[in-house]
């Protein structure tokens, strides 16, 4: 039955593919992740009436975070070129797809993780500070301790995102389910081939959705 649905599919190269996108999504997700929470920390603390107010330095990393929020992901990827093929020596392959998926996704988290240390009972963190807490201590005890079920969801947001950079980046010869989708499927006119590999970045989709509202709802203290 699947053979008649599916004539065209190599499993074994769909499984590889799969693969492929799992390992783009699961390592720029782990950058990603760190360097969202720096940025969006910085932000924070720098922004108007917060413990490291700078407005230089705030106004400097808005702008930066907004440049690269703004630039379309495929523009992004072939103005990272020079850059990826001085880092890496390539411009195909997973690995090449990292650094674009990593400077497109890091910003847009630090807006989320902004916005979600914005949320923090400013209560709580005067209470800290009266008590003599330390700066890293406020960061680390109170900020995001408390700020947690939003970074995680703003982490599931942007995963889910970043599944759709890397069908972008195949595209390009990235690999992963992209690539598959359009040099197999689209390209040779195999709508089955491009129909199982939307299958499989649907599923990769719902299933960072399900993990991430899983932890969501864990760490909900409300």
């Amino acid at each position: 039955m699947i053979e008649t649905v599916f004539p065209n599919v190599d499993w074994e190269k769909l499984w590889e593919a799969t693969l492929e996108t799992l390992y783009m999504t699961g390592v720029s997700v782990l950058i990603t992740f760190v360097l969202g929470i720096i940025l969006g920390i910085l932000l924070f603390l720098t922004s108007k009436e917060n413990l490291w107010e700078n407005k230089l330095t705030y106004t400097v990393t808005s702008a930066v975070v907004n440049v690269f929020r703004s630039i379309p992901f495929i523009i992004l990827i072939v103005l990272l070129i020079p850059f990826t093929k001085f880092l890496l020596d390539t411009i195909r392959g997973a690995n090449a797809a990292l650094p674009a998926l990593i400077i497109g996704a890091a910003p847009f988290y630090a807006r989320m993780v902004e916005i979600a240390l914005r949320e923090v009972n400013k209560g709580v963190i005067e209470a800290a500070k009266a008590m003599g807490a330390k700066t890293s201590t406020i960061i680390l005890k109170v900020l995001i301790p408390e700020s947690m079920p939003a970074l995680i969801s703003g982490i599931t947001v942007t995963a889910i995102a970043l599944v759709g950079y890397t069908a972008m980046a195949g595209v390009i010869g990235a690999g992963g389910l992209g690539n598959l989708a359009y040099l197999d499927g689209f390209q040779r006119s195999r709508d089955d081939v491009t129909l199982a590999s939307t299958i499989m970045i649907l599923v990769i989709v719902f299933g960072i959705q399900f993990i991430g509202d899983f932890f969501t709802k864990k760490l909900d203290k409300r």
